[in-house]
Order: structure tokens, then C-alpha cells, then sequence
């Protein structure tokens, strides 16, 4: 319990960065707070940390760092995102207390995401027989998650160099619409496997389960907003129609076509 009470604290420092503008509690904060307790786990138990665990944390530690900085570029280079980004909703001054909720929200959100090997390490180092090929598969399902997720956002750039006003459907694109939330998904289910060798608790599966099922609702979340945007931008365009029958959303080989209608993935 004490080290997830560090990390907790951790957490609340570094999401912090959501006072100077909220939006940035999802975003900056959310790759910043990922990395930190990435750092933090390996520093915290250093004395029993595996390779497989090792190897986990480095990568979500370039995942933060990469979303981190790849948001900020964004926000400076591009128009269109800044415009997205400012519009008057986001803009509107929240209440203090509306702002103190998403702060502890997304503090504990950010823990439970990481629970999985720090639970890990934590059981082995009391002494439990954790099984350690559950966390090689979790740290190569995580490592798999981000390079599909890089690959995507670079298909992604290249394509709207082409056409910046056409919708991609080039490379991942083919496959699933949202192939970037798609990768962070598949990221977390690794990270969420290590628990299955972690020997966990039932407190620490709740915690662990809570944390990966939030991620899920977020990246699902996120895709309904694309989706509404895109349909606003593009809805009229006949391929843009026959492209979003026949790909799935978010999930490859799921025929989940649309999640507009489901006003519960608001967030």
C-alpha cells in the first residue's frame, strides 16, 4: 500500500499541469504522469525488478514522453488542432471543484494503469512465486501497442501531407479507423496481463481492473469524438460512407461500425 501511495502523490504533482489549462489533465499531464511512474516503479523497486518488467517500463516511459512532446509540437504547429483544442467549451472557466474532481480522477486513473507491475513487483519481492512469463507477454503486447501506435500517427502525417483535406485511409487505416487508440488499448491489455503471474490480491485485481477498464472507456470515448467529428467533415463524401461500412472503428476484426449513438462514451 505504501507505494501506491508514492505513486498517488506522484501522480497529483505531476497531472497538476491541468490547472494551467484542464484539457491538459488528458493530454500533457496524462504522458507526463505515465512517465513518471514508469521512473518511479523502477526506482522503487529497483532491488527486485526483472528484465520483462524493466522492459515494460521503458516503454511506457517513451510512450508518455513521446505523447507528452508529440501534443505539445502539435498544439504549436497545427492550426486546425489548436482550433479544436481552444474551442469556446474548453475555453469556458470550470468550477474549482468541477477542476479538483478531474485532478483526482485522473490521478488515480493514471495508478491503476500502472498497478499492474507494480503489484508485481511488489508480490514478488514479499515473497510470492509470480510467474514470470506472463510479464514477457505482457511487456511484448505493450511494446506491440506502441509501435502500432507510432506507425499509425506517422501514416497519418504523411497522408495529410498528400491531401490535408481528405480523410486516410491508407496503411493501418485499412484495417481499423482509429488504429492509434487502438494500439494504446492493445498497450494496456499488456500491461493488464502482467497480473495474471502477479499472484494479486482481489483489492489489487479491483485496482488493476479499474485502472485498465477507465483506459478502455477513455480510448472509446476519444474514437466517438472522432468519429463525430469526421462525420461532420466528411459525411457527405461518398467513399468516406463505403470507408466507415466496411472498417471497424477502433478494434480490428470487431465489426464495431459506429459508437455515435452511444451517448454514455461522452466524456
Amino acid at each position: 500500500m505504501a507505494h501506491l501511495l508514492i505513486l498517488l502523490a506522484l501522480s497529483f504533482v505531476v497531472s497538476a499541469v491541468g490547472w494551467f489549462y484542464f484539457i491538459y489533465f488528458f493530454s500533457i499531464g496524462y504522458g507526463l504522469s505515465i512517465s513518471a511512474l514508469a521512473v518511479a516503479t523502477v526506482v522503487i523497486f529497483w532491488d527486485v525488478m526483472t528484465l520483462p518488467v524493466a522492459i515494460l517500463s521503458c516503454v511506457l516511459f517513451i510512450y508518455g514522453i513521446r505523447l507528452a512532446l508529440y501534443l505539445l509540437l502539435r498544439e504549436r504547429r497545427s492550426a486546425s488542432y489548436k482550433k479544436i483544442l481552444y474551442q469556446p467549451e474548453n475555453t469556458a472557466r470550470k468550477p474549482i471543484f468541477v477542476m479538483f474532481m478531474i485532478w483526482v480522477s485522473c490521478a488515480l486513473l493514471y495508478v491503476g494503469q500502472m498497478s499492474p507491475a507494480t503489484f508485481y513487483l511488489n508480490n514478488l519481492a514479499e515473497g510470492a512465486q509470480v510467474n514470470e512469463l506472463w510479464a514477457w507477454i505482457g511487456a511484448v503486447v505493450a511494446a506491440l501497442g506502441v509501435v502500432i501506435e507510432m506507425v499509425a500517427d506517422a501514416q497519418k502525417s504523411a497522408a495529410k501531407r498528400v491531401n490535408a483535406h481528405r480523410f486516410v485511409d491508407t496503411g493501418l487505416y485499412r484495417i481499423v479507423r482509429c488504429p492509434n487508440y487502438f494500439g494504446e488499448v492493445l498497450m494496456w491489455t499488456g500491461s493488464f496481463l502482467i497480473c495474471f503471474g502477479a499472484c494479486c490480491s482481489l483489492g489489487q485485481w479491483v485496482v488493476a481492473s479499474l485502472g485498465y477498464i477507465g483506459i478502455v472507456y477513455v480510448m472509446f470515448s476519444g474514437a466517438r469524438r472522432l468519429e463525430l467529428r469526421q462525420s461532420e467533415v466528411y459525411g457527405a463524401d461518398p467513399e468516406f460512407q463505403a470507408y466507415i461500412k466496411r472498417t471497424p472503428l477502433i478494434l480490428p476484426l470487431v465489426p464495431i461500425y459506429s459508437v455515435a449513438k452511444h451517448t454514455w462514451l461522452k466524456g
